[in-house]
C-alpha cells in the first residue's frame, strides 16, 4: 500500500470534527516527526496561521520536530518512579537517544517506556516488555462496588462479556421506557458528583445542558488523565471501555445530545486501541451509532488522542484543544454547560463519574447513595501508590478511615519503615502528615485540615525519604507543565521551584516562609485555571508539616 501524500492526509480528515489533532497524529506515525513541510500544508489545509499552529504543535510534549522523534524513547521520571529507578533507568537509555517524560499514569507497575505505539514495563533495559495494564485488586473491605462491581469478570473488555454482566442494561431500559428528563433526575437523586476533582453534581449538569438553548449538543469523556500518581481511568478503560461508553449513550439521551469525544492522554496507546474497537462492537450491536435500538435517538462517538500537555485535563483547554486551538484554560463564565465545543452546550464528564453512571441505572439512585459511610452518597475510587506494600486502584466508600486504606488494605510501608507524608490528590492537594492522617476519604474531612481529595491520587512517603527534594520534584513538574497564559502561575511556579532548590531567596527563616506564602497566596487569588491555584499547597503543606525540614534547608543557603 502506497504511502499517503501530505495533500491525501489533509483530504482524509479536512472535514471531520475536531480533525487537527488526528491530523497532526497521521503526519507523526507516518514520518515519525512533523516537518516544516507537514507544517506548512496542514496551515494552508485547515486555514491556520502558520505561527498559531507551531506554537500549538510545539506545546505538547509529544509531537517531535526532528528525527528520531517517535522511534526514541520516553522514560517516566514521575514523582512515583524516581522513587523506584525511573531518573537510572533514562540515564542507561540515554545514548539511545532517550528523554524524560512526566507521570505516564502507570504507578501501579514501573517503570514505563514509550517507544513509538507501545508502552514497556521494567526497571532496567534488559527487562524492558509489554505488560497488560493490571486489574484493580479485590476489594480487601468485601464492600459492594459500583465502577469496579463487574470490572474483575472475565472477558469484560468485550461487548459479549459487558453484556453478559449487565452492560447496556440501563441504556435499554431509559431509552426503551424513560423520558430524557427522567434520566437526568434518577442521576440527581444518586448524588453521583464529579470524579475528576471539581466535585460538580453530574445530574445537575446533565440538566444545564439539556435546558441550554443551541443544537448540537456535545458529550466530552475527559480520559486525559495527567495528574501523577492517578492511574484510575486506565484502569477503567481498558478492563471496561464499554461501561464508559454506554454512560456517553446516556447522557446523550438525557441531553438531546447527538456527537461525542474521549479525549485520550497519549501515554495510552494501547487504551487508545482497546477503546477504538469497544466503539465498533457498540456501534455493531446497535448500542451507538444511529437508529439506537432501533429508535430515532442516534448519537456517534469520536475518539481523539492528546499529545502530551497537563493542561489539557482542564476542561477548558480540552476543549480548546478538540477545536484545534492553542489550548489555554478558557476564562469562566460562561461555562462549558452553555458554550463549550464549538460554543455550543457540552456536557464535560470525567472517565471515573462516567463509569458510574449504567450502574446507577440499572441499580438505582437509593443503592448508589447508600454505598457510602456517615451519610456520604456513593463511592471513590483511589489510585494509591508510592511507599506501599500493595498499590492499586481501590473503590472506597466515600467516609472510610484514610488510615483503614492505607494500612488495613493496602498493607502500609516496608517492614522497619513508617509513612512521612503522603500526597493528595495526585500532586495538587499538597502533603498530608502527621495527626491529619486520621481523616476520612471524603471532601469535608480532608477540607478540614486544608487539603483536598480532588481526583484522588494517593502517594506514600516513607521516613527514608528526603520531603524537600519530592517537594521540589513536584513544584518542577507545576512550572513545567505551566501553559503560561496568565503570569502569577507562569512566574510563581518557577519562583517557588527556585525557593525549593535553593538557587534564590532570603536565607532568613522567617523571611523565606513569608515570601513563600506571598507567593502562592497571589497564585491562588490570581491565577486562570486550578494549575495555578494548587501548586502553591506543597509549599503550604510542606511547611505546616515539616518546619524542620524546610528550617535545615533554608539555613545551608547561608
Amino acid at each position: 500500500m502506497a504511502t499517503p501524500t501530505n495533500q491525501e492526509l489533509i483530504e482524509c480528515w479536512r472535514n471531520e470534527l475536531a480533525p487537527l489533532l488526528p491530523l497532526l497524529h497521521a503526519f507523526h506515525d507516518r514520518d515519525g516527526f512533523i516537518s516544516d513541510d507537514a507544517l506548512r500544508d496542514i496551515a494552508v489545509g485547515l486555514r491556520i496561521p502558520l505561527a498559531d499552529l507551531f506554537g500549538t504543535v510545539t506545546f505538547y510534549h509529544h509531537f517531535s520536530r526532528t528525527p528520531p522523534g517517535q522511534s526514541a524513547s520516553r522514560v517516566c521520571t514521575g514523582p512515583v518512579c524516581c522513587l523506584v529507578g525511573g531518573n537510572e533507568l533514562l540515564a542507561a537509555l540515554k545514548a539511545d537517544g532517550a528523554t524524560p517524560m512526566p507521570c505516564a499514569g502507570r504507578c501501579d507497575d514501573f517503570v514505563p517506556v514509550l517507544k513509538g505505539h507501545q508502552v514497556l514495563i521494567g526497571v532496567n533495559p534488559d527487562t524492558l516488555a509489554v505488560k497488560p495494564s493490571p486489574l484493580p485488586p479485590p476489594n480487601p473491605g468485601g464492600i459492594d462496588e459500583c465502577v469496579f462491581g463487574a470490572i474483575r469478570e472475565p472477558n469484560r473488555s468485550n461487548i459479549e462479556g459487558y453484556c453478559r454482566t449487565g452492560g447496556y442494561e440501563g441504556l435499554t431500559r431509559a431509552v426503551q421506557e424513560m423520558r430524557p428528563a427522567e434520566v437526568v433526575e434518577v442521576i440527581i437523586e444518586s448524588k453521583l458528583a464529579g470524579r475528576g476533582g471539581a466535585g460538580f453534581p453530574t445530574g445537575l449538569k446533565w440538566q444545564a445542558v439539556a435546558e441550554a438553548p443551541g443544537n448540537p449538543k456535545t458529550i466530552v469523556c475527559n480520559a486525559d488523565e495527567g495528574e501523577p500518581g492517578c492511574f484510575k481511568d486506565r484502569a477503567i478503560l481498558d478492563h471496561d471501555p464499554h461501561a464508559v461508553i454506554e454512560a456517553m449513550v446516556l447522557a446523550a439521551y438525557a441531553t438531546d445530545a447527538t456527537r461525542g469525544f474521549i479525549y485520550l492522554r497519549y501515554e495510552y496507546p494501547e487504551t487508545l486501541n482497546t477503546l477504538a474497537e469497544a466503539i465498533a462492537e457498540a456501534e455493531e450491536a446497535g448500542f451507538l451509532g444511529s437508529q439506537i435500538l432501533d429508535t430515532d435517538f442516534s448519537f456517534h462517538i469520536h475518539l481523539r488522542r492528546g499529545a502530551g500537555a497537563y493542561i489539557c485535563g482542564e476542561e477548558g483547554s480540552l476543549l480548546n484543544s478538540l477545536e484545534g486551538k492553542h489550548p489555554f484554560p478558557r476564562n469562566r463564565p460562561p461555562y462549558p454547560v452553555t458554550h463549550g465545543y464549538d460554543n455550543l452546550p457540552t456536557v464535560v464528564n470525567n472517565v471515573e463519574t462516567l463509569a458510574a453512571a449504567p450502574q446507577i441505572m440499572r441499580r438505582g439512585a437509593d443503592w448508589y447513595r447508600g454505598l457510602g459511610m456517615n451519610g456520604h452518597a456513593g463511592t471513590k475510587v483511589i489510585s494509591l501508590s508510592g511507599d506501599i506494600q500493595r498499590p492499586g486502584n481501590y473503590e472506597v466508600p466515600f467516609g472510610l478511615p484514610l488510615k483503614t486504606l492505607l494500612y488495613g488494605w493496602a498493607g502500609g510501608t516496608q517492614e522497619g519503615r513508617s509513612i512521612q507524608a503522603i500526597t493528595m490528590a495526585g500532586l495538587s492537594g499538597g502533603f498530608l502528615a502527621g495527626k491529619d492522617l486520621d481523616v476520612t476519604l471524603d471532601e469535608p474531612s480532608i477540607g478540614k485540615v486544608g487539603a483536598m481529595l480532588g481526583a484522588a491520587g494517593i502517594i506514600v512517603f516513607d521516613d527514608s525519604r528526603d520531603i524537600i527534594q519530592m517537594a521540589r520534584h513536584a513544584m518542577e513538574f507545576f512550572a513545567e507543565e505551566s501553559c503560561g497564559k496568565c503570569f502569577p502561575c507562569r512566574i510563581g511556579t518557577q519562583r517557588l521551584t527556585e525557593r525549593l532548590t535553593g538557587e534564590t531567596g532570603p536565607s532568613d527563616l522567617t523571611q523565606w516562609r513569608s515570601e513563600v506564602s506571598d507567593i502562592g497566596a497571589t497564585m491562588q487569588a490570581t491565577s486562570a485555571c486550578s494549575l495555578g491555584t494548587a501548586a502553591p499547597n506543597i509549599t503550604e503543606s510542606l511547611m505546616k508539616y515539616f518546619p524542620q525540614q524546610v528550617e535545615h534547608h533554608v539555613s545551608r543557603k547561608t
